[in-house]
């Protein structure tokens, strides 16, 4: 999953960018609120941390114009402020959720997997697909009952393509969710994913659409 953080603080930014990373998320970090107004219109993450006391554009701001464009992004709020009055306007503003500093990394990523999940159209805590299931939150996968390791690129390719079960999605909208910014990708790195997925669990799982892309059939 492909997280941006909107943070201005450099400590805290680079801590919430490497917690996400050990977590199993893909991060991308910016530190003004234009920048990550920009980048949420231009690219598809799969949720955001927002800070409110941003340079240039507020967080609130940022969230009012995402939500006038009807993006529906799932958006956590980070921020000192606690008031219930700070609370409220963030959640009025169209905030998914809401959470204090100081606050707990596992925590942050627990609330960043359900809202993920929810806006998946998903209630369970567990992705299944037949003889398949998928974790998130453990970070693991068993087919037919036994488990299957998967290299970290390979788990996210099968978390979106499940997230996502009976939708055909494209190369450029699964590269976009599997890699962060600054990341090289070979052309042929999508396909080897692939591979690898069909030779570990089952080759009529991963369906490719020609000209079109990949997906996975519902269930």
């Amino acid at each position: 999953m492909r997280i941006l953080i909107v943070e201005d603080d450099r400590l805290l930014g680079e801590g919430i960018l490497a917690g996400l990373g050990q977590a199993g998320f893909l991060p991308d970090w910016v530190q003004d609120g234009a920048v990550g107004l920009a980048a949420l219109q231009s690219e598809p993450f799969s949720a955001v941390v927002l800070d409110l006391g941003l340079p240039r554009l507020s967080g609130l701001d940022v969230l009012r114009q995402l939500r006038a464009t009807q993006n529906a992004i799932p958006v956590l709020i980070l921020t000192a402020r606690d008031t219930s009055q700070d609370v409220i306007a963030g959640l009025d503003a169209g905030a998914d959720d809401y959470m204090v500093k100081p606050f707990d990394l596992g925590e942050l990523a627990a609330r960043l997997r359900a809202l993920v999940r929810r806006a998946a159209g998903s209630t369970a805590p567990l992705l299944e697909h037949g003889a398949l299931q998928l974790d998130p939150a453990a970070r693991s996968v068993r087919w037919q009952g036994t488990a299957v390791e998967l290299a970290p690129r390979e788990f996210a390719l099968l978390h979106e393509l499940l997230l996502n079960a009976g939708r055909v999605l494209t190369r450029a909208q699964l590269e976009s969710k599997l890699y962060p910014w600054g990341e090289e990708v070979e052309s042929n790195a999508l396909e080897v994913h692939i591979h690898h997925l069909r030779k570990k669990l089952a080759p009529e799982l991963i369906r490719t659409v020609r000209g079109v892309g990949y997906m996975v059939p519902r269930d």
